[in-house]
């Protein structure tokens, strides 16, 4: 391991700035109550979840070393522990808040959402999956007015043609006797411009999707901050 760290785990907090030595007014949880949530920073928002008179100094390291709330949603709690002052029970209450986050943003569980555009179905699937660390492929089923039906995990690892079946990405449409399917995968690069490869596989399930009367109505890819829709762009399509 390189001695050049861009964020020394073990340095210690005894030289930064400690929560009881701010005045009372500048204070996170004082300002909580005379600000409400819109008025803190992400930095004194992260501090109250961890309690301490460190939280303010971890926080702003932790923004500091991932650069961005998005950033550091993605990281495991491993990761996180290897900062200092972040101990187990910590890095497991960070996790677990980003993601209650995360499950906000989708739809009541006893609601079925329409998807009638690419950019209804890049809402329902980019708090789902704009973070996962690892490329998946997933199915939406729609009934006959494209309501959801079910969110379907069928493939993990990137897509190729070799290794993609579109009989197993079908199966759960054929059971459920969805009208139409959406596919979406995820793109943990950020960058969710489509592969030669999500063409050719988007031209499979179309044609596949006509001898079964199951309606490809687009192939999404979606990032934690963008979205491609391969319909729109008529790519796979013609």
């Amino acid at each position: 391991m390189s001695t050049q760290l861009a964020f020394d785990y073990h340095r210690p907090l005894s030289t930064r700035r400690r929560v009881c030595d701010l005045p009372a007014e500048e204070r996170p949880l004082y300002r909580l109550s005379r600000h409400g949530t819109t008025g803190l920073s992400s930095a004194e928002l992260l501090a109250l979840l961890f309690g301490s008179n460190d939280g303010l100094h971890i926080a702003e390291e932790l923004l500091a070393h991932y650069g961005s709330l998005h950033q550091l949603a993605r990281a495991s709690e491993s990761q996180l522990t290897r900062t200092y002052g972040v101990g187990p029970a910590q890095a497991a209450r960070l996790v677990a808040t980003l993601e209650l986050s995360r499950r906000l943003q989708e739809p009541p569980a006893d609601e079925r959402p329409q998807v009638t555009n690419p950019a209804a179905a890049a809402r329902l699937l980019m708090p789902r999956m704009g973070y996962l660390e690892q490329e998946e492929l997933w199915v939406v089923l729609l009934d006959t007015r494209n309501r959801v039906m079910k969110i379907a995990e069928i493939y993990r690892g990137s897509l190729n043609t070799s290794v993609v079946r579109i009989g197993e990405l079908f199966r759960p449409a054929i059971d459920k006797a969805a009208s139409a399917i959406i596919v979406a995968h995820n793109h943990p690069s950020s960058d969710p411009s489509p592969s030669p490869e999500d063409i050719q596989v988007t031209r499979q399930i179309v044609q596949a999707g006509k001898l079964l009367d199951i309606e490809l109505l687009d192939h999404v890819i979606v990032t934690a901050y963008s979205y491609v829709s391969l319909k729109e762009r008529g790519l796979g399509f013609d």
